[in-house]
C-alpha cells in the first residue's frame, strides 16, 4: 500500500496464459479459514457450523467464509482474488472496518490486478454479506479498472440496518460478531465502544455509510426477503439509490447461503459478469428478479419486474377496530391496552380471494404509553393458514420466521423528509424526543420489504408488542438475535374515524 503496510491475498487462474478477467473479494475474516479434512470427513468453517443451515450447498475446499468458489469461477475462465483486508489474516497493519481507508486499499488492489500480465484489466467485486458490505465504498471511488460489482447481502448504514434498527440497539448477534471480528483480525477501531458512545445517528455514523449515489458501475444486487435482521433492507436501498445505468435486483426467500452457491444464482452472476468483465454478447439480466412464495419451501412464482415497488400496486389501508379486527374501512372509535413486558395487541384479517402481497408495509399508530421511561415497538406480520402460522425462512437460518418485521424506538420517533418516499418513509434517528406518561403520539413504524402470496381463506396477522416478538433460544427461537426490549409499563393504542391506526399493504392486481 502506500503507506508500505503490506497486504496479502489469495490469487487462483485459470489453465492457460490468459488473460482474464478478475473477480475480487475482500474481507477480515482470513482467507485460509476454508474447509478442513479430518479424519477422513470434511468439516466446513466454524461460522457455517455455527448457524444453521437449512438447505445443503456445494463448495470447494478453497472457499472460504461467504466468498465466490475460486474453483468454481476458475473453471468458468475467471481469476480469483480472495483479500485479507488491513489488519485481517496475514495481511499488516491494523484495520478499520466499514472505513474509507479500507475502500481505499481495495481500490489499490484492484490497479495492481488491472496491471498484472495475466489480467484483461478489467475486475469485479463478488461476495456475501460483509464481502457485500466492503464493494460499496470503492465502487463509490469509481476506480477505473472497476467494471461491475455484485453485492450479495449487505447493508448500508450500519445504525439503521444493523446495530440500532428503528433506533432499538441490537445485541444478540450484532455482539457476536463484534467479538468475533476482534479476535480474527487487528483492528484500531473499537465498534463495540463506539457504538455506545453514539446512541443517536451522529456524524460518527454517517462515515460508515457508503455515498450510494456515487456509485455508477453495473451492480448485480441480491436483495433477499430472507434477512431482515440484518442485510435485506439496506440491500433493498442500495438497488433503489445507486445511480447505475444498469442496476439488477436478485430477490429470494431461500437460505442464504445455499441460494448464493446455487445454480440460479451462479447462472445470473455468471451472466451478468460475462457481460461486464468479458464483454460477450450476453443479454441484460432483468431489471428485478422477483419470487414470490407462499410459505417457506413453496415457489409461487417467479417473474421479471421493472423497479420496486411495482408501479402497478395497490396500496390499501386496513384499519385497526374492535375485537382484534382489520377491516377495508374505518372503524368507530376504540382502543387496546396491553403490557409492554408480557404481551402483545393482536389484529386479523382473512382474504377473500387469493391476494398477493409484495412490497414494504408500514403501520400508522396513535399509541399511549404509561410506567416506561423508553418504550420501544416490535411489529410482526404473520401468515395464517387453517388456524396455524405459516413459516418462512428468517435470518441466521431461522425457518419460522414471520412474512415482515419492523421496531422503533418512541424518542427516536421523527421523520426525515430527505430520505423519506411514498410508501417508504426513514426516521434521522438523530434527535430523542422523550415520551412523557398519557401523552399521545403518532408513530410511523416501516416494515420490511415480502413477496407473499395469501389464498382465499388465509389471515393475515398483526402484532405489536414491546420486545421481540421471537424468542431468542438455540434450538427452537430466534438465535442469537436480541434488541433490546422495552422493560416496564404499558401500552394504549386507539383510533377513530378522523385519527385511525391503520396498517398499509402493497396489493398487486391479477
Amino acid at each position: 500500500m502506500r503507506d508500505g503496510v503490506t497486504l496479502r491475498l489469495n490469487l487462483f487462474r485459470p489453465a492457460g496464459e490468459g488473460p482474464f478477467p478478475v473477480l475480487l473479494s475482500a474481507h477480515p475474516y482470513g482467507k485460509d479459514s476454508v474447509p478442513k479434512r479430518k479424519r477422513g470427513r470434511w468439516s466446513l468453517n466454524p461460522q457455517f457450523r455455527i448457524m444453521n443451515q437449512s438447505a445443503p450447498l456445494r463448495i470447494s475446499d478453497q472457499t472460504s467464509w461467504e466468498a465466490p468458489d475460486p474453483v468454481w469461477w476458475a473453471q468458468q475462465g475467471y481469476a480469483v482474488i480472495n483479500l485479507d483486508t488491513r489488519g485481517g489474516g496475514h495481511s499488516e497493519g491494523r484495520g478499520d472496518l466499514l472505513s474509507d481507508q479500507e475502500a481505499d486499499d481495495i481500490s489499490q488492489v484492484i490497479a495492481w490486478a488491472a496491471g498484472q500480465p495475466w489480467s484483461t484489466g478489467r475486475v469485479g467485486m463478488l461476495g456475501v454479506s460483509y464481502l457485500a458490505l466492503s464493494q460499496y465504498k470503492v465502487a463509490a471511488l469509481n476506480p477505473p479498472a472497476l467494471k461491475a460489482i455484485c453485492p450479495w447481502e449487505g447493508f448500508t448504514d450500519a445504525y439503521r440496518d444493523f446495530f440500532t434498527p428503528g433506533g432499538v440497539v441490537e445485541n444478540g448477534f450484532a455482539r457476536a460478531w463484534l467479538f468475533l471480528t476482534g479476535r480474527v483480525a487487528r483492528l484500531k477501531t473499537d465498534l463495540a465502544a463506539e457504538r455506545l458512545r453514539h446512541p443517536v445517528r451522529d456524524a460518527w455514523w454517517e462515515a460508515l455509510a457508503p455515498d450510494l449515489s456515487k456509485i455508477t458501475v453495473p451492480i448485480l444486487v441480491c436483495t433477499s426477503f430472507s434477512d431482515n435482521n440484518l442485510h435485506s433492507v439496506g440491500s433493498m436501498r442500495a438497488f433503489q439509490r445507486v445511480t447505475s445505468e444498469e442496476r439488477h435486483a436478485y430477490v429470494h426467500r431461500g437460505p442464504k447461503w445455499a441460494s448464493f452457491y446455487g445454480e440460479d444464482a451462479r447462472r445470473s452472476q455468471l451472466a451478468f459478469f460475462d457481460r461486464h468483465l468479458r464483454r460477450l454478447d450476453v443479454p441484460p439480466l432483468p431489471r428485478v428478479r422477483l419470487e414470490v412464495r407462499d410459505r417457506r419451501d413453496e415457489i409461487v412464482e417467479i417473474r421479471n419486474e421493472e423497479e420496486w415497488p411495482l408501479a402497478r400496486t395497490d396500496w390499501r389501508q386496513l384499519f385497526l377496530g374492535e375485537g382484534g379486527t382489520l377491516a377495508e374501512k374505518q372503524s368507530d372509535a376504540g382502543s387496546v391496552e396491553f403490557d409492554l413486558r408480557r404481551d402483545a395487541a393482536v389484529f386479523s384479517y382473512r382474504f377473500s380471494e387469493d391476494t398477493e402481497l409484495s412490497g414494504p408495509m408500514n403501520l400508522r399508530l396513535r399509541v399511549t404509553t404509561t410506567g416506561s421511561p423508553d418504550p420501544r415497538l416490535f411489529v410482526g406480520i404473520e401468515k395464517w393458514s387453517r388456524d396455524s402460522p405459516v413459516p418462512f425462512e428468517g435470518s441466521y437460518g431461522y425457518g419460522r420466521d414471520c412474512v415482515a418485521q419492523g421496531r422503533l424506538r418512541l424518542a427516536l420517533r421523527e421523520l426525515d423528509p430527505a430520505l423519506s418516499t411514498p410508501h417508504q418513509p426513514e426516521h434521522t434517528f438523530r434527535t430523542l424526543q422523550p415520551v412523557r406518561d398519557d401523552e399521545e403520539v403518532e408513530v410511523l413504524i416501516p416494515l420490511s420489504s415480502s413477496a407473499t402470496l395469501f389464498r382465499a381463506g388465509d389471515s393475515l396477522r398483526l402484532l405489536v408488542a414491546g420486545r421481540y416478538p421471537q424468542p431468542r433460544n438455540p434450538f427452537f427461537g430466534h438465535f442469537p438475535t436480541h434488541y433490546l426490549p422495552t422493560t416496564s409499563g404499558k401500552a394504549v393504542i386507539t383510533w377513530s374515524p378522523d385519527r385511525p391506526s391503520a396498517l398499509e399493504i402493497p396489493v398487486i392486481p391479477t
